[in-house]
């Protein structure tokens, strides 16, 4: 794109203390290993210090307290805080033109804001709303009655179902979709009859929801994302639902039905949890665990049926050990059994 910073004005613009030329020019960002003599680059972990060493990089931004660094340092209080305006700097976002495309198709009874944009071949159907800024991107699809606040962006091909409230500056990405019907069915003696899902879904302020993952509206009542909670790639949360503020669910989670997730908690990739299961604050559950039942708050989970962490790690240890453990009951078996002969005798 062109753009180039001196080391000064990235101090300036970091809040940085620059040690090194504030003249130097640098005209990208890159990682540690792929940085040039042109490139910034930036240490967030301490255990990456010997790549920084190595690293080509004309300056690196580092915490405050890092040592043993030849190259010019940008200080800040956090490097990791810090790449994101960094990244801003170099990257900014393109500029969208407000407006209604041509081929998008917009009921008259919707309501747009003037600053807002709707791409090529967006639906927007009757009674929908669409803040401020928002960004309704090509072939996205917003339902009848579903409310975008302001600075929404739905990435393209994103579907909001009809009711869906979304909160301010929430981010959609490509192939998510938000309100589709809760998985609920009633075996009759003949067949599963479809219970109605007549519910809503609402996504709080701050939310980020990834590709292609969906979020079913309610039974009855109201399914909910909580303010700040950031969802990965391919992740499913069922009817009625409650998920707090600030979680986190990475990729291939999957949460049936009537569940509560407590605030800041952390559900790691392939994370299961079971109908009606309430996880507390502040929890963890490491990748792959499947959870049948409650979870107190600040607990760290592992494992299927999920356990406390030490413990399935322990029995992970044991499980090492079976084959040889078999292998010396069977030889105590036979022992016992050639004892019992000679007694016998």
């Amino acid at each position: 794109m062109g753009v180039s910073f001196t080391l000064g004005q990235l101090a300036e613009a970091l809040g940085a203390t620059l040690e090194g030329d504030r003249h130097r020019v640098v005209t990208g960002v890159a990682s540690l290993e792929q940085a040039g003599p042109e490139h910034v680059s930036f240490l967030a972990a301490a255990k990456y210090l010997k790549a920084a060493t190595q690293s080509a990089a004309a300056a690196l931004v580092v915490d405050r307290d890092v040592a043993g660094l030849s190259q010019a340092l940008l200080r800040v209080d956090s490097a990791q805080a810090a790449l994101i305006p960094l990244l801003r700097l170099f990257h900014p976002e393109p500029p969208v033109a407000t407006g209604v495309h041509a081929t998008a198709v917009v009921d008259p009874g919707a309501r747009i804001d003037p600053s807002a944009s709707v791409g090529a071949g967006a639906v927007v159907e009757a009674g929908a709303v669409i803040g401020a800024r928002t960004r309704v991107g090509a072939l996205c699809f917003v339902g009848a009655g579903a409310v975008l606040a302001d600075d929404v962006v739905l990435h393209p091909r994103a579907v909001v179902h009809r009711g869906v409230v979304v909160g301010h500056r929430v981010i959609v990405h490509s192939g998510a979709v938000l309100g589709a019907d809760g998985f609920g069915y009633a075996f009759d003696g003949t067949a599963h009859r479809k219970i109605p899902q007549v519910g809503g879904l609402r996504i709080a302020d701050d939310v980020e929801i990834g590709a292609n993952t969906t979020i079913d509206r309610a039974t009855l009542g109201d399914t909910v994302i909580g303010r700040g909670s950031k969802i990965d790639n391919l992740v499913q949360v069922g009817h009625n639902c409650e998920v707090g503020e600030d979680v986190i669910l990475v990729a291939q989670v999957g949460v049936s039905g009537s569940c509560t997730i407590g605030n800041r908690a952390i559900l790691a990739g392939q994370v299961g949890v079971a109908d009606h299961v309430t996880i507390g604050e502040r929890t963890i559950l490491t990748a792959q665990s499947g959870v049948p039942s409650d979870v107190e708050a600040g607990q760290v989970m592992s494992g299927t049926p999920s356990r406390p962490a030490a413990l399935t790690r322990r029995i992970w240890a044991a499980e090492t050990m079976l084959p040889e453990l078999v292998r010396r009951v069977r030889s105590l078996e036979k022992r016992v059994r050639e004892l019992e002969g000679h007694a016998d005798g």
